[in-house]
């Protein structure tokens, strides 16, 4: 009669999960680190051996191979049994395939394999080396589920399967992930460790230098995969192989013909196809798959006006041609315990199985010598005596009578009297009896042999020496199929995935900001009204307008003094009318914080028609009455230069803002009241040039500042008079101060501008008044901006309600330093220029 047990069901719930849990790591999904099988892998194994469907033998339906499996050992769906099957077959799996298969068993594409009614099996060569010896009783066994036939606990295992094919596995609460290695390798290995016990993983990875995939690519950061190896977890960075080859004249390909393990290729085409596309990939003219039995092929094929490399360093960034393998060594320690292992456990733990298995084999081989010279024994013993033998057996009334007789009269065994009485008539023939002596002596001799290899453990090292390097002479003779790239695999930047090309930036008083290219104006007549050049809202006008390139740094100064970073890049593109995205969309700046400076430079030196071109004005957003300009420079520049409304400037090194967090530094402590209103880069030896909204114009030496740190306020640049504020700022580099034909372009909110000589405007000590710079009147407005040129050729104004003017220089009358200049662009009523860069 049953009885029914009350209990908690948070208890049973419990430990039912963890019987479940542990069912799932121990019996399914994790490898044993002796064999580096699975249970229904070495459960295939051990019946295709045990029904003799070996190497040699004929191919046999993968379907009875199946029914055996599932009736005798692993009572669990088809489908999981035959997948296993399917791939240990697969030679894009498993370095060293287990199982031969004949059929479909599925592709590099991702297609499945075809039902087992119709594909055929049998185990491989290599596979075979971890069987053998398994009948001398050199590994444990175990009931299968019905008791009726016992099971290997684990297989002998001459290879270290392990790390040779590796495996993926997901159980509950962990997950292991070895990749496959090469065997010669893993042998060289192996051998060292045995001479060496207490060498280290640096040691080893001497001679495993890093995994070797059955489907070939290359592996970069040496140095990340003996940090992987030692903790048996971490990234390997794999890539495919790719060459660009020329097809035609200047006409270029892509040709890949080995891909990254574990990478379908038929999703990896149609990844490429969807980013062509989706326009994230330009430059692709045609895309073909030219696989065939000669191996793998993908052609991309490209447009002529498309640098290759840069397009394959994009397909690299988006697509599985670059991919992380995950190292996750978790396999299980005597069949039970799961561990996390370096990768000198686990060939210690493979060498200390092999070790259990050459003494078991050999204590097996020495209780059958023992046995077999026994035997020997007894019939030498009965040779020697023959006539005495046949005498006693023929007065013995019966069979036992006779064994009886033989035991009491030449002290024999009942085993030896039994093989005496057994022996045939032709044993008594000369030759017979040598052949009798002959096995006895080396029955001995083995026997000896024996006992010594068993008292001695350097004697079972040797073997499995010797063992290793035959099964390496066997199947070791094939090189590695992945590259292994020394030297290691380069940051992959974003600047190596984006062309580099002009821009024009412009950012709004409402914090909106946007990229477009410098084709999207047209040169127009001076005087003319423009295009449309953003759309603000009616509250909105746009404070910031320049030129960078797509690889410039930008960084972002606020009025209360703080700096923020980003790349050009990260800045949205748009089109020349949309409103563009939210600044703190990629920065953290505070709604109470307003741009007023933006400074772009470049990580490498232009030329010097790039650096000319980098030389532009921005207005600021002050009330909509102040401006301020920003200029693009090269990065060995090596100070900071600020200025702020109240005519202060400071110099600060640009080292100071190489690190700037996501929440932005302090780049300028400013006095009460005060504003940042410009900031340039400079050498240290160039000089300042500056103007107020009213007119007035100063232009020192830089080295009339000294260097600060960022907590700073600065020092006076330039005395304004009551009421006015600085407008416009730029740095004389040492070069342009030389030249004859720099001028000074002076631009007023009116719409007046004009050209004069730089030389008009002395050098003088800073912190004075300064001269006239411009005659300022009602219908001209006060200046907004003013910057240096030299070779500059065409004029973009931008009117604050989004009007944009593309005009030649040579169109802007050159004046003296008191005139008012000519008209630049016509605006609507209300309207006035908020900002000029020159390109």
């Amino acid at each position: 009669m049953s009885t029914i047990e009350k209990r908690e069901i948070t208890a049973e719930l419990q430990d039912s999960y963890l019987d479940y849990a542990m069912s799932v790591i121990v019996a399914r999904a994790l490898p044993d680190v002796r064999d580096g099988l699975k249970p229904v892998q070495r459960r295939i194994l051990w019946d295709m051996w045990d029904s003799g469907l070996t190497y040699s033998a004929r191919f046999r339906k993968s379907a009875n191979v199946i029914g055996q499996v599932l009736a005798r050992y692993h009572p669990h769906g088809d489908v999981a049994v035959y997948d296993a099957m399917v791939r240990m077959a697969q030679d894009f799996s498993l370095r060293y395939p287990l199982i031969l298969g004949q059929g479909n068993f599925g592709s590099i594409d991702g297609d499945t394999a075809a039902a087992y009614r119709y594909t055929e099996a049998k185990i491989s060569r290599l596979a075979e080396e971890l069987l053998v010896d398994i009948d001398k009783e050199t590994v444990d066994w175990v009931p299968n589920y019905d008791t009726t036939r016992t099971e290997p606990k684990v297989l002998p295992a001459k290879l270290p399967n392990l790390i040779l094919n590796g495996t993926v596995g997901i159980a509950v609460g962990m997950a292991t992930n070895i990749p496959p290695h090469n065997l010669s390798e893993v042998v060289d290995a192996i051998l060292h460790l045995l001479d060496h016990p207490g060498a280290t993983i640096k040691d080893v990875t001497a001679f495993i230098k890093g995994p070797d995939f059955p489907t070939g690519g290359v592996i970069f950061d040496t140095k990340g995969i003996e940090q992987a190896y030692a903790t048996g977890r971490g990234p390997i960075t794999t890539r495919a192989r790719a060459e660009v080859k020329e097809r035609k004249a200047k006409q270029f390909d892509i040709v890949i013909t080995e891909i990254p393990y574990q990478v379908n290729k038929s999703e990896l085409v149609k990844k490429i196809a969807e980013l062509v596309q989706d326009k994230k990939v330009e430059g692709i003219r045609d895309l073909r798959d030219e696989s065939d039995r000669e191996g793998l092929r993908i052609v991309v094929e490209l447009r002529n006006d498309i640098p290759p490399q840069k397009i394959l360093n994009q397909l690299y960034r988006h697509t599985d041609l670059q991919k992380d393998f995950h190292l996750n060594m978790i396999a299980l320690v005597d069949g039970l315990q799961p561990q996390l292992m370096s990768l000198k456990d686990i060939l210690v733990a493979y060498l200390e199985h092999r070790k259990v298995v050459v003494r078991r084999r050999c204590e097996f081989d020495l209780k059958r010598a023992k046995e077999r010279a026994h035997i020997l024994e007894g019939l030498a013993t009965a040779l020697s005596a023959i006539d005495r033998v046949i005498a006693t057996i023929k007065r013995s009334k019966d069979k036992e009578d006779a064994k009886a007789n033989l035991i009491k009269l030449f002290k024999l065994t009942e085993v030896q009297t039994v093989a005496i009485l057994e022996m045939r008539l032709q044993a008594l023939a000369a030759l017979e009896r040598q052949k009798v002596e002959d096995e006895l002596k080396e029955k001995r001799a083995l026997i000896k042999e024996l006992e010594t290899i068993l008292k001695s453990p350097a004697r079972i090292s040797q073997i499995i020496k010797d063992e290793l390097r035959e099964l390496k002479e066997k199947y070791g003779k094939e090189g590695r199929r992945t590259e292994l790239v020394v030297s290691g695999l380069t940051e992959m930047r974003d600047e190596d995935l984006i062309p580099q090309e002009e821009a024009v930036i412009t950012f709004s008083a409402g914090g909106y900001i946007k990229r477009l290219p410098p084709g999207t104006f047209k040169v127009q007549k001076r005087g003319g009204k423009g295009l449309i050049g953003s759309e603000v809202g009616e509250d909105d006008i746009l404070t910031h307008f320049f030129a960078a390139r797509t690889h410039d740094n930008v960084l972002f100064f606020t009025d209360r003094g703080r700096v923020f970073q980003t790349k050009v890049y990260d800045i949205p593109p748009a089109s020349r009318t949309s409103k563009g995205k939210a600044i703190q969309n990629f920065l953290e700046l505070p709604a109470e914080e307003g741009v007023s400076a933006i400074v772009a430079y470049s990580d490498k030196r232009p030329s010097s028609a790039e650096a000319s071109a980098g030389r532009q004005a921005t207005s600021d957003k002050e009330r909509s009455e102040e401006t301020s300009m920003s200029h693009v420079t090269d990065s060995t520049s090596h100070f900071l230069v600020m200025v702020t409304k109240d005519g202060l400037v400071k110099k600060t090194s640009l080292e100071d803002f190489k690190n700037i967090r996501r929440n932005g530094i302090i780049a300028i402590n400013l006095k009460k009241g005060d504003l940042l209103k410009g900031a340039k880069l400079s050498s240290g030896k160039d000089q300042v040039f500056l103007t107020s909204g009213q007119g007035q114009a100063i232009r020192f030496s830089e080295l009339n500042i000294r260097a600060m740190g960022r907590g700073a306020s600065g020092v006076r640049a330039l005395r304004l008079r009551k009421g006015d504020t600085l407008a416009g700022f730029d740095i004389i580099q040492k070069e342009t101060a030389a030249q004859s034909d720099a001028k000074v372009l002076t631009v007023m909110s009116g719409g007046y501008g004009k050209q004069t000589p730089l030389k008009e405007y002395k050098v003088q000590g800073r912190g004075g008044s300064g001269v006239k710079a411009a005659g300022v009147t009602a219908k001209t407005g006060h200046i907004i901006a003013s910057c240096i040129i030299t070779d500059h050729v065409t004029l973009l104004a931008l009117s604050a309600k989004g009007q944009v003017i593309k005009t030649d220089l040579k169109s802007v009358r050159t004046a003296g330093r008191v005139a008012q200049g000519v008209r630049i662009m016509n605006l609507k009523s209300g309207d006035k220029v908020a900002g000029v860069v020159v390109v």
